[in-house]
């Protein structure tokens, strides 16, 4: 298999690449993408171009590996090699480095200035498009101020009071008090003339600014759904990319920045699902395709960069018990994501209503192929029916689904090293006006200061 062989159709044409190269010098973008695949490391992107190539049977490879600038950028906080994603966020939003924990802010606990925020002051239009609550640290960094992540409020009301044109996102967590009562953060949107919906369809075409929410914003808090469960008429990273998009083309057309965050890429790095890893990736690059079609149209005005907070997991391509090869067709049969499978397992035990094993081995051939397009030894079985039968008699199932998935990643050649972030170096891809200027290795603090500096912005102090 030639994984980067050059491909029938995506690849950009010579006369592309010619636009490109002319866009690239002087020029000066009036469009700025923003793409960040939260936890979206090397092994990553390669394993969902494994899937894409091996299992969907796309000759083309993934959009953003085409890209004529391809690099790689540091992640590291000051305060740790290995950074979280509020630490990380910022730097990507801002040009410093802070602590761990910490959004909008430098170590220092000093206020710095996002490069949305900039831009916004200067007549860009302004949209935030996430997986994740719109809430959470990446989108935040480009919005607010605070000394702790999890301060939702206050960081709900920062957002209500940016003057952004667009967000996105599962939900905003801030909106009660300690003592579940309502905060009144939602009237804050409404005072700034913020039209808020609840899924795409609601959206108010006539609106400057515009929220977006999930449908399921109170039972799902941070995450629209993953792709691999297909979670009917939940939020969709392209679907809410493409309403940005429209929404920054009625009200600001002259010129915008986008920011556009693949976050539960992430989630699926903490719990070590490869199977959802893969297609969570796929979502984000097929997200990318919005940008890139309107790249196309405007190639001497628009910049797109494609990078990543952090990896996060530790992942491989091929394991040990695959040895020198990878199988990601395993993961072919794979219909629910371990979040959910956790959680249904949960119901279970929580209801009383304990399936047989042979109840429990039907489920597995269905969601996760086991018996059919995954095979088991005699002895995996064995480890894994008793797995099943001391977990949910002991009410942990979750120790159960952990095996199970820890079963699909082997098979498929999908290895972890933790359940956390690593200090990796993460992948950086740039097309447009300007990307010239993103070649050789970059620190992510280098990201926001180089558009800054395309644009003719001069970066605020602290």
């Amino acid at each position: 298999m030639k994984l980067f062989s050059k491909p029938k159709k995506a690849l950009l044409t010579a006369a592309t690449l010619m636009l490109t190269a002319a866009a690239s010098h002087g020029a000066t973008p009036k469009y700025i993408f923003y793409y960040i695949g939260d936890g979206m490391g090397i092994a990553e992107a390669t394993n969902a171009q494994l899937f894409n190539k091996e299992v969907l049977g796309n000759e083309d490879p993934l959009l953003m590996t085409t890209f004529p600038v391809v690099t790689m950028i540091t992640t590291h906080s000051a305060s740790s090699d290995v950074t979280d994603s509020a630490a990380a966020g910022t730097a990507l939003a801002t040009g410093y480095k802070t602590r761990n924990g910490m959004l909008g802010m430098d170590a220092d606990t000093v206020a710095v200035t996002s490069v949305a925020r900039i831009l916004a002051d200067n007549g860009y239009g302004v949209g935030l498009v996430t997986t994740v609550a719109i809430d959470d640290a990446t989108p935040a960094a480009f919005y607010t101020h605070v000394p702790n992540r999890g301060m939702f409020y206050e960081i709900g009301r920062d957002l209500a009071q940016s003057g952004y044109q667009f967000a996105a996102g599962a939900s905003l967590r801030g909106t009660r008090d300690r003592d579940g009562k309502d905060n009144g953060l939602m009237d804050l949107f409404k005072q700034n003339n913020v039209a808020v919906s609840y899924g795409l369809d609601g959206i108010d075409k006539t609106a400057k600014k515009q929220l977006v929410l999930s449908p399921f914003h109170n039972s799902m808090s941070n995450e629209v759904g993953l792709a691999v469960d297909s979670l009917e008429n939940a939020l969709t990273l392209t679907g809410m990319t493409q309403a940005c998009l429209d929404h920054l083309m009625r009200t600001n057309p002259g010129k915008f920045f986008m920011m556009v965050e693949g976050g539960s890429i992430d989630h699926n790095g903490h719990s070590n699902d490869g199977g959802a890893s893969v297609r969570e990736t796929i979502n984000f690059n097929n997200a990318l395709q919005i940008a890139y079609d309107f790249y196309r149209k405007h190639p001497n005005e628009t910049l797109i960069l494609v990078t990543a907070d952090h990896e996060t997991g530790g992942m491989s391509v091929g394991c040990r018990a695959t040895g020198y090869s990878a199988h990601p067709e395993v993961a072919r049969a794979q219909k629910i994501s371990k979040d959910k499978f956790n959680e249904y397992c949960r119901d279970l035990v929580n209801s009383g209503n304990i399936p047989t094993w042979d109840e429990m081995q039907t489920f597995l051939a269905e969601n996760l192929g086991f018996g059919t397009a995954v095979k088991l030894s005699d002895s995996e079985l064995n480890d894994l029916r008793d797995t099943y039968a001391t977990a949910f008699v002991s009410k942990h199932p979750s120790r159960f689904v952990d095996k199970a998935i820890s079963l699909l990643n082997s098979k498929s050649g999908f290895g972890w090293t933790t359940n956390d972030h690593t200090g990796h170096p993460v992948p950086l891809y740039v097309i447009g006006a300007g990307a010239d200027q993103f070649t050789g290795f970059n620190d992510n603090t280098d990201l926001p200061k180089k558009i800054l500096k395309l644009t003719g912005k001069t970066p605020k102090g602290k």
